[in-house]
């Protein structure tokens, strides 16, 4: 069976080679026994889960001082864990609906606080690198949100923060070079551009991460310090996603790194945002252009209708997962690391003949 060229927003599309890799082991990683049997006890576990911290570590080039866990729970999770860890009074920058969840959980927690929202134009922007976020006096951290993918708009700067900066990069992590040096703490759901669903990656600051400072109330399993001391392996891991997400890093890395990912995250967009430019009388894209994201092309037709028939035309050419989220419809192209670019060019040229 032919494979499709796969849009959907998550869980995404994986490498190919990634996943015959897996094919080829899944019965028998080596020694009589898949992964998915594996002890998370066992030696042989310890060196797939070294082996995913160390090639992580490589492609962001990670500080000394910074440390890697595998935890699960999604980024939904994360939006409870980083105000239970770091504090009650976060400082939170909203630029779409999973910011404004993260903000959200965060307000039942303790008293979090907004500091800077789009939400009034339609979420149609993120702060420019001129903007100033006035972050209050005893914050304990900023919390942004680094590429949305229901609104199609990505932070292309890192901004300046008084305060420990957190991030949730669920959609754009590992999609191009990263100074880590300048976050605290960043959280990311696998299932975009890492890895498949169940696994959460967080890389942090390991003065945040081995030293709790939140409420002796809070349970274990949903502190830092706990994971951290524990290797990741306080309570059974996602196993099995933990060595999908070492073969994706490792494809990575043979791909040339993160300058690569981003090299072909650019050529991809582009290549959407060009027919979206030239055939306005078609194609509205949601996003500011100084906001646009690489990972989410997102954009309307003129009536629905045109958008029904425009998704059954595309899906005719292989290309499924185009809808857009339930939220806002439209059409939503997400284009992450693993997608062929031939999936673009099939994409565009499909844009490029619809008639409404």
């Amino acid at each position: 069976m032919a494979r499709k060229f796969n849009f959907n927003a998550g869980p995404a599309v994986l490498p190919l080679p990634v996943l015959e890799e897996a094919q080829r082991r899944l019965v028998d990683h080596g020694e009589g026994l898949s992964v998915l049997e594996m002890s998370h006890r066992s030696s042989s576990f310890q060196a797939i889960l070294d082996d995913a911290k160390a090639t992580l570590r490589r492609l962001l080039s990670l500080p000394d001082d910074y440390d890697v866990l595998f935890l699960q729970g999604g980024a939904s999770l994360q939006f409870a864990m980083v105000p239970l860890n770091l504090g009650p009074r976060g400082a939170y920058v909203l630029t779409g609906s999973w910011s404004e969840k993260a903000f959200s959980e965060a307000k039942t927690v303790g008293e979090a606080v907004e500091v800077w929202s789009s939400k009034e134009g339609g979420y149609r922007r993120v702060p420019r690198p001129d903007e100033s976020i006035d972050v209050p006096a005893g914050a304990p951290y900023l919390h942004i949100t680094t590429n949305n993918t229901i609104y199609g708009t990505q932070w292309h700067h890192v901004p300046d923060s008084p305060v420990p900066l957190v991030a949730d990069m669920s959609s754009d992590f590992l999609s191009r070079p990263l100074d880590v040096s300048k976050f605290g703490l960043i959280y990311a759901g696998a299932q975009k551009n890492a890895g498949p669903s169940g696994v959460t990656i967080v890389v942090g600051r390991r003065s945040i991460l081995e030293n709790f400072s939140g409420s002796p109330t809070v349970p274990k399993i949903l502190r830092y310090q706990t994971h951290a001391k524990a290797d990741s392996l306080y309570n059974t891991p996602s196993t099995f996603g933990i060595w999908i997400c070492s073969l994706v890093f490792r494809w990575i890395e043979e791909q040339g790194g993160l300058e690569e990912m981003a090299r072909r995250a650019e050529k991809r967009a582009a290549m959407l945002y060009e027919v979206i430019d030239r055939r306005q009388d078609v194609f509205l894209g949601h996003a500011e252009k100084d906001s646009r994201s690489r990972m989410n092309v997102t954009f309307r037709l003129p009536t629905e209708e045109a958008e029904k028939r425009f998704l059954a035309e595309a899906q005719t050419a292989g290309c499924i997962g185009l809808k857009g989220h339930r939220s806002v419809g439209g059409i939503r192209a997400s284009i992450y690391n693993a997608l062929p670019m031939e999936a673009v060019e099939t994409l565009a040229a499909v844009m490029d003949r619809f008639s409404p």
